[in-house]
């Protein structure tokens, strides 16, 4: 599981992440530069970066504001999704994706790599993948013409295979890290860091079932944490609209 350092603030990281968090997710310029200003950038960076975000297809500029693109409208969906995740018992079955259609070229390849790891599926060996059945998959036409599912139980112990795939323990600790720099973090500049790459980390949960985590799993205490600064920014941001 890669670490998730907490970045130093930039326009763009700052654009997205107000953005990735609004439901609808577009305001006007006004609105995105003092939010930037009032967490300390310069608003010549914050236009400068609107710009490269549009010539870069992260963003697509209105009349009167800025929205996400169709892609990272996909991400913030995952985003969602992802600060709640099932909490439906799991009966113990795993699900398995082979790929059992080759992929045209390497660009193909990795299309369908990242689809599964999007899925939360982790690789048992090359084309080979799985996880355990308590999430819903949802897949493109294209990489779901390429994969054949089956679903059934291993053999081995459960809690070794997903800490072989999914290495539960690593991300806890990572979380664990996140919760100790939001509670040090001393100004609305700091926390919007720590809670970026708190969602980053987010995503990457592997939302395994209850019975496959490790003990004093953090996951539900990293979410509580970025709901609370949730509900601070949106007091930031409302004064920022009103000023």
């Amino acid at each position: 599981m890669p670490s998730t350092p907490v970045r130093t603030l930039t326009a763009r990281s700052a654009i997205l992440s107000a953005l990735l968090g609004a439901h609808p997710a577009e305001a006007p310029v006004s609105w995105i530069v003092r939010i930037a200003t009032g967490l300390g950038l310069g608003e010549s960076a914050v236009r400068a970066a609107l710009t490269r975000m549009v010539a870069a297809g992260d963003l697509e500029r209105t009349d009167s504001a800025y929205r996400l693109s169709a892609r990272l409208i996909d991400r913030q969906r995952r985003q969602d999704e992802a600060m709640h995740p099932p909490a439906e018992p799991w009966d113990g079955t795993w699900r398995l994706a082979v790929v059992t259609v080759g992929a045209d070229d390497s660009t193909d390849r990795a299309a369908i790599r990242e689809a599964l790891r999007t899925n939360k599926f982790g690789e048992v060996r090359e084309g080979v993948w799985t996880r355990p059945a308590n999430l819903a998959s949802t897949f493109a036409p294209a990489a779901r013409r390429r994969l054949t599912y089956f679903t059934g139980h291993p053999e081995d112990s459960p809690h070794e295979l997903s800490e072989r795939l999914f290495r539960p323990a690593d991300w806890a600790r990572d979380a664990c890290l996140l919760l100790t720099a939001m509670a040090g973090a001393t100004t609305i500049a700091e926390r919007f860091e720590v809670a970026a790459a708190t969602v980053r980390h987010i995503l990457v949960d592997p939302m395994l079932p209850a019975d496959l985590l490790p003990a004093d799993w953090p996951g539900p205490d990293l979410r509580d944490s970025y709901f609370a600064f949730r509900a601070e920014f949106v007091a930031f941001a409302a004064q920022r609209r009103a000023g």
